[in-house]
């Protein structure tokens, strides 16, 4: 037997099994602290009324009652339908033809497709302002200046949820079984009759799961709104105005809460989704085999060339209006729009503040995601904790970082609160990143972990070989390069948020998402583009490290995958 693994004694056993459960609880206590608390939060704010200084519906009933904000509900609710008509026709073909196509460059296309993810949700806005705008290029194709308004907010919002909608289709169109595809061509049914009768039923669920997420994504966002909306108002830029702009909490907690209300209905509605689609799902199913169709093939592959050519337009336009020196004047070349520090927006601390709040959120957050997971997957003591720890992981998937972010105003703000000195620091913008976007995290963490046969720990616990050993020598060389994925997830969507953080920072906590809103706001939009580019760039090539990393770590830790 290895010498490092030593057999446990009894009482070492039970010390090891009550750290793990305690350790299991800490972690209900902080995602209670930082997911439910806030929430709580939030919720008693919009029913205090600060004029009469009680308890009640008063506030919620003054703001359902304001024209204004019905109509910004209306416009929201208009915006949010029509990114979603338009989204997912796009996403689902372009999924189609990466999965059920013979076309050449799949892969890179792929990739191009994704792209947006690694940009903030202002940059399409700022990108289309140099297109249609006044001075844009192509403003001949909006000669009353109509992009600023609602038609711009849905071109920047396709960009911005694109990539979400197709990964969603992906996934649902590459589990196919192919012997209903044989049965169908044997009876004489066409490509049309097949894919009514065969391909719409088995991805019904997957599109409707996508559609909830664009729809959800659309209502809760305001970076775009907020470049390029003009007069078109919408909720979550309601909600920003009333909170900055104002100092209106009380009716922002209303405002946020009516977020919530879409938000959870979607997430319901998802849920039930996701549940129908599995059991679609059998044992007997069989590759589906796809064949070359050449006028096919080179229909899809034009398609894909479009589209990602028009998430490279945008992505294109943002970085050149930071390279040229006077858009369109003077069409030169030039770096003096990196020059941060002499404009509104933080300088170049805020851009390597959000390097900082990256780096801590991908290592702190993997450590509190997989061992939260692991704790209460693999460690039979700490499974009473499992209902509410995924509950609470579940949580963040139905709350919008805007009400997210409020909500810690509200909670961490508050005199009476213990944790009141860690507002205003780093630390608070990690924890909500944390809370933001932990449902994704724990849900790659955990399917990683059920893919491990139980076995592994039945063994060690026959060999009296402590849990913890089994783990490091066992589970989490296994399960790398979920951890690394999990880890790559944070960093990026850390590094590009906007609605989380937005009302949390301060001037020593300024981060590059929020400068670019800042920088934009104080008309230097060519400096918001340039610092929209840098965190275009960095996520890149952050990509680029955890790959790097991901192939070397897995080379040592993962050699028994391969065969000699």
């Amino acid at each position: 037997m290895n010498p490092t693994l030593t057999l446990e004694a009894p009482h070492a056993r039970w010390r090891n099994e009550y750290w793990a459960t305690l350790i299991a609880g800490g972690i209900v206590l902080i995602l209670l602290l930082i997911l439910a608390g806030p929430l709580l939060a939030i919720l008693s704010q919009a029913l205090f009324d600060p004029k009469t200084q009680q308890w009640g519906w008063g506030s919620i009933e003054a703001v359902l009652d304001s024209p204004s904000l019905l109509q910004s509900l209306f416009n929201s609710v208009k915006l949010a339908l029509m990114s979603t008509l338009i989204v997912i026709p796009l996403a689902y073909l372009y999924a189609a033809a990466l999965t059920r196509s013979a076309m050449p460059a799949k892969g890179v296309l792929r990739m191009l497709a994704l792209i947006p993810l690694l940009a903030p949700s202002l940059l399409p806005g700022i990108a289309l302002v140099y297109l249609f705008g006044n001075q844009g290029l192509l403003k001949s194709w909006f000669p009353d200046g109509s992009i600023y308004g609602f038609w711009g907010i849905v071109i920047g919002q396709v960009f911005f949820t694109f990539p979400h909608a197709m990964m969603i289709l992906l996934t649902a169109l590459r589990v196919a079984d192919g012997r209903l595809y044989e049965a169908a061509s044997a009876l004489g049914a066409g490509r049309c009759r097949q894919w009514f009768s065969v391909t719409l039923p088995s991805v019904r669920y997957g599109v409707l799961s996508s559609a909830v997420v664009v729809f959800t994504l659309v209502m809760t966002d305001f970076g775009v709104a907020k470049v390029i909306g003009g007069s078109f108002n919408v909720l979550a830029l309601e909600a920003y105005k009333q909170v900055i702009g104002q100092q209106n909490f009380s009716r922002g907690a209303v405002i946020g809460l009516l977020l919530l209300v879409p938000a959870v209905l979607s997430f319901v509605l998802d849920h039930y989704a996701q549940k129908k689609q599995q059991a679609l799902l059998t044992a007997r199913a069989q590759t589906l085999h796809i064949k070359a169709t050449p006028w096919l093939d080179r229909c899809a592959l034009l398609f894909c060339l479009v589209v990602s050519g028009a998430l490279l337009l945008i992505l294109g336009t943002a970085i050149a209006a930071a390279l040229i020196k006077q858009w369109p004047y003077q069409m030169q070349l030039s770096l003096q729009h990196f020059n941060f520090d002499d404009m509104d927006g933080g300088g170049w601390s805020a851009f390597s503040n959000s390097l900082k709040m990256s780096a801590y959120t991908a290592l702190f957050g993997s450590i509190l995601v997989f061992t939260g997971a692991w704790l209460t997957e693999k460690v039979a003591t700490c499974r009473g904790w499992r209902p509410i720890l995924h509950l609470l992981a579940m949580l963040p998937m139905a709350v919008p970082g805007l009400v997210l972010g409020l909500g810690y105003v509200f909670f961490f703000n508050h005199p009476s609160n213990p944790l009141h000195a860690l507002y205003g620091t780093m630390s608070i913008l990690v924890l909500c990143s944390i809370a933001h976007f932990y449902t994704t995290a724990h849900l790659t963490a955990v399917t990683a972990l059920k893919q491990l046969d139980a076995e592994f720990e039945l063994v060690a616990a026959s060999l009296k070989v402590p849990f913890w050993i089994t783990a490091w020598r066992v589970t989490l060389p296994i399960c790398l390069p979920a951890a690394l994925e999990i880890a790559r997830y944070f960093f990026i969507a850390t590094m590009t948020t906007v609605s989380a953080v937005v009302f949390i920072y301060t001037s020593d906590t300024m981060l590059a998402s929020v400068a670019v809103l800042n920088m934009d706001d104080a008309g230097d939009t060519a400096a918001s583009a340039a610092m929209a580019t840098l965190i275009v760039i960095s996520s890149a090539a952050a990509c680029a490290v955890f790959a790097v990393i991901s192939h070397f770590l897995q080379h040592r830790s993962q050699r028994w995958r391969r065969q000699e």
